[in-house]
């Protein structure tokens, strides 16, 4: 094969593969795979990270690059070309060992974390998240930063971010989201959601939320359904989606809503050009634009009035029992309530920021060596009850809650806080471009919303960074303002402020 992108092509491609498989081990160490597993699983992904980290950095595909970079290329070719070109610099800068070690360190992290949040045991913990964040140091160094290490790792997740630029969108959140807190705490509004602590059988619940994931338009003939510890969406490719959820008899919304957040993930990736499949061209842009697609299905379009107008009679019919005698009035007040509280998954609207800006300061703290690992607790808890006026009574509640630390995802954190501003921006401008957008959602018509997603969003993949993207789509740069303002309008109406 003669030009250099096609032979650019073949090696991204094997990488992709590699990457599916890796892919597919993961959710099975996170779903079915016996505990004991996980040293063996550990070295399997470790050894095809380090295949792939050798192929995708070799000589033979820095050649390839060089030469494809001389060459006349289509606009799809020349997105493959710029992103693998970025990819192949940062990826060249670790070692192949490096890789491995992240990889084989993770696989028996997230066991040791299952177990220790398990039994509250979090000394159990500290020694991995030691070793992981030694690790990602060394990334860091390698990789390079201009102000501070964190920022090699923030670019990773969201490329072209900054820890200056995250700590200035978080400036402009926090007073905000603090006082909108305060007056929802002061208007005397206290809605009742005793019904929801009920019994509500976890098959019933498993079924009615395939229910509404088919109605969003996921394909569960390109997907499926399992449980896991913490919910994840995963793909090995755009035909084999996989979403998780965990269930609790007297928490059915938990469920509902993390199989709405994971299949928002879910229709992105359904909803990539195939013919691009395997390329960046045929992938999603940021994990902050991925998070803005779960965010606006669970919590625009899904914590809606307009939502449960069509879908509140059918969860009647299905829970009839726990529901007997609620009005939809009651049931939306309730699925809105907001109420400060230990678990971020099971954050409401308003104060989950602050529960991201907890994580982002922590995190920073740690690779600017300000925070020691054997203080994240106390440190986790004083932070709980400055922004949420909260402390938890464990750091199963606390410090444990969260899976990223123990795959190694620092710099992960911020990218929930961009999904939310991206999401507003972008429901704004779909409202804009389909008016009777609130009816279709009112009559249970969902897929207007996620065409128009798959034709600005999807379809296009890496043509656009995430700031362009916007920028396009919506007509203007990224702003807070968007976010802030649908925060107002909603929970102004529902505490009366």
């Amino acid at each position: 094969m003669g030009k250099g992108y096609d032979r650019m092509m073949v090696v991204q491609r094997e990488v992709a593969d590699i990457g599916g498989a890796l892919s597919l081990l993961g959710w099975d160490q996170e779903t079915y795979m016996p505990r004991r597993g996980a040293e063996t699983r550990g070295r399997q992904l470790g050894t095809l990270a380090g295949i792939s980290h050798t192929r995708f950095t070799s000589a033979e595909m820095g050649a390839a690059i060089s030469e494809a970079q001389s060459e006349t290329l289509t606009p799809d070719e020349q997105v493959n070309l710029r992103e693998i070109a970025r990819s192949y610099d940062r990826s060249r800068k670790i070692s192949t060992e490096l890789v491995k070690d992240i990889t084989e360190t993770s696989s028996v992290a997230i066991e040791v974390w299952r177990e220790a949040r398990q039994n509250n045991d979090f000394p159990a913990f500290s020694p991995w998240i030691s070793r992981l964040v030694g690790l990602q140091k060394q990334v860091a160094e390698a990789i390079g930063y201009t102000d501070e290490p964190y920022d090699a790792l923030l670019d990773e997740y969201e490329p072209g971010a900054s820890t200056r630029d995250i700590a200035g969108v978080f400036e402009t959140l926090r007073d905000p989201l603090v006082d909108l807190v305060a007056r929802i705490r002061h208007s005397g509004v206290v809605s009742r959601a005793d019904f929801l602590e009920c019994e509500f059988p976890i098959a019933d619940q498993e079924r009615f939320g395939v229910t509404v994931s088919r109605q969003m338009g996921f394909d569960y003939d390109a997907g499926r359904l399992d449980v896991s510890p913490h919910p994840f969406c995963t793909h090995m490719g755009a035909q084999d989606v996989r979403l998780t959820t965990r269930y609790a008899p007297n928490l059915p919304t938990q469920s509902l809503f993390g199989i709405i957040h994971e299949a928002g993930h879910g229709l992105y990736e359904q909803g990539q050009d195939p013919v691009f499949e395997g390329t960046p061209r045929g992938s999603s842009v940021s994990l902050g634009i991925h998070e803005s697609q779960s965010r606006m299905w669970e919590n625009m379009v899904g914590r809606s009035r307009a939502f449960w107008r069509f879908f509140f009679p059918r969860f009647v019919d299905t829970f009839s029992g726990p529901m007997q005698g609620v009005s939809e009035d009651e049931f939306y007040a309730a699925i809105n309530r907001v109420e400060p509280s230990f678990i971020r998954v099971e954050a409401d609207e308003v104060t989950y920021n602050l529960h991201i800006l907890l994580r982002f300061e922590i995190e920073r703290g740690l690779f600017a060596g300000d925070i020691a690992v054997d203080d994240l607790p106390s440190v986790w808890n004083a932070k709980m009850e400055t922004y949420l006026g909260i402390v938890p009574p464990d750091d199963r509640q606390g410090v444990l809650q969260d899976i990223h630390w123990s795959h190694g995802g620092f710099g992960y954190f911020p990218t929930y806080t961009l999904g939310n501003l991206y999401a507003a921006q972008f429901y704004r401008a779909a409202e804009q471009d389909l008016p009777n957008l609130e009816d279709h959602i009112a009559r249970g018509e969902l897929l207007p919303l996620r065409d128009w997603l798959r034709e600005h969003i999807h379809r296009p993949g890496m043509t656009y960074r995430a700031g362009e993207l916007v920028q396009k789509v919506t007509g203007t740069p990224l702003s807070a303002s968007y976010f802030l303002n649908y925060m107002q309008r909603k929970f102004n109406a529902l505490y009366r402020l």
